[in-house]
């Protein structure tokens, strides 16, 4: 192998993929960058089984070949040559040499040929969505899965595909997020369980951009296909929790309120209820009025935000944690919040006609 590539193009292209590179194993190969010098590109590679990235750059390629490297210290070492022609070639006795401005240095490297191979996906069923649109689903819902290693399915999103529309749906036995997206279209109406892990990869690699984007899914992977960077995720085998049952439709009290205002208010009472492990924060909802108020030994606060009350007064409790992350994902100036009562589940969505998402969260019952 030997090659000549730009230095901002390779430094580049081992940060998108470093991310893959697993950090739980005692497996050198899962620890590894994959080189692959042919036909005029360099692609690297680099996976842990869960997520796979592959990254392909322009190289003058002076002879095919592919070899595995130290993922870290092959990420640190090119980091500091960003602004360099490089040249990449393999030694006689199995080193990459690297030649930068008349210097040189060398890294151990070993055989790609334990190096996990992804399937052709090219004929797997497939949607096309909008960057953006794809970004901001991810971003709505994969931070409410759950962390318990017993229920590894609700690790993931569950992503489906309908005819006009992607939804992803998760949820971790306390709160369920839900985000309905249009797509440009589909081959067919279909389903997948991605980790979390995997999808926020995704989005942190989609640019702001409303180009459409292909997404392939098949038995056991899902494909996304950014013309020059593709990533795989391993999807979770199994039926994704009947989540739909468990949404109210019935409710006795609904605000209207300002997202921002209410954000700001809740950031200020959970610096209190932190010393709680229920992050307790507790409203109360009376005469147009949503009173916000926590208290621990650090002191107490309450605050009182003006709403549009619809429905009976309500005093009920939360983890505020439950709604300033999902807060903090959203972006529309005023939200609804419907209460059944004290101790059943509320949902809340954007305010208007159009409701892209929705998010429920469970109470916590007061003594």
């Amino acid at each position: 192998m030997k090659l000549i590539c730009n230095g901002n193009d390779l430094s580049d292209a081992v940060g998108k993929v470093y991310k893959a590179i697993s950090t739980k194993t005692t497996n050198p190969v899962l620890e590894s960058i994959k080189l692959k010098a042919e036909s005029g590109a360099l692609t690297l590679s680099a996976t842990d089984q869960e997520l796979y990235i592959e990254k392909s750059i322009a190289a003058d390629v002076k002879l095919d070949g592919e070899i595995l490297v130290p993922g870290r210290f092959f990420s640190e070492f090119v980091k500091k040559l960003n602004r360099e022609q490089i040249e990449l070639s393999l030694s006689e006795n199995s080193r990459l040499v690297i030649k930068y401005q008349g210097n040189e240095g060398t890294l151990a490297a070993q055989s790609a040929d334990e190096f996990p191979i992804m399937p052709d996906v090219s004929e797997a069923q497939h949607f096309v969505i909008i960057k953006n649109e794809l970004r901001d689903l991810i971003n709505k819902v994969a931070f409410a899965v759950s962390l318990d290693e017993t229920r590894p399915l609700l690790k993931g999103v569950n992503l489906e595909v309908e005819e006009n529309t992607l939804t992803g749906v998760a949820l971790d036995g306390y709160r369920l997020a839900k985000c309905v997206k249009p797509i440009e279209g589909t081959t067919a109406m279909m389903s997948a369980i991605v980790p979390a892990k995997a999808l926020y990869e995704i989005a942190r690699l989609i640019e702001n951009s409303i180009d459409p984007v292909t997404v392939y899914i098949q038995k056991r992977y899902l494909m996304v296909d950014l013309v020059h960077t593709k990533v795989y995720a391993s999807l979770l085998d199994g039926d994704f929790m009947n989540y739909k049952h468990i949404i109210p439709h019935n409710f006795n009290t609904v605000v209207t309120l300002p997202k921002e205002q209410f954000e700001d208010a809740l950031e200020r009472a959970i610096l209190l209820a932190r010393s709680d492990k229920n992050n307790l924060v507790k409203f109360e909802i009376k005469d147009n009025m949503l009173s916000v108020s926590a208290d621990s030994e650090m002191g107490n606060l309450n605050e009182k935000i003006v709403v549009k009350q619809l429905g009976n007064e309500l005093v009920i409790a939360f983890n505020a944690r439950y709604f300033t992350e999902m807060l903090h994902n959203i972006d529309c100036d005023n939200i609804v919040i419907k209460f059944t009562n004290a101790v059943s589940p509320c949902i809340v969505v954007p305010s208007g006609s159009i409701e892209e998402f929705m998010y429920l969260i469970l109470p916590v019952r007061l003594v």
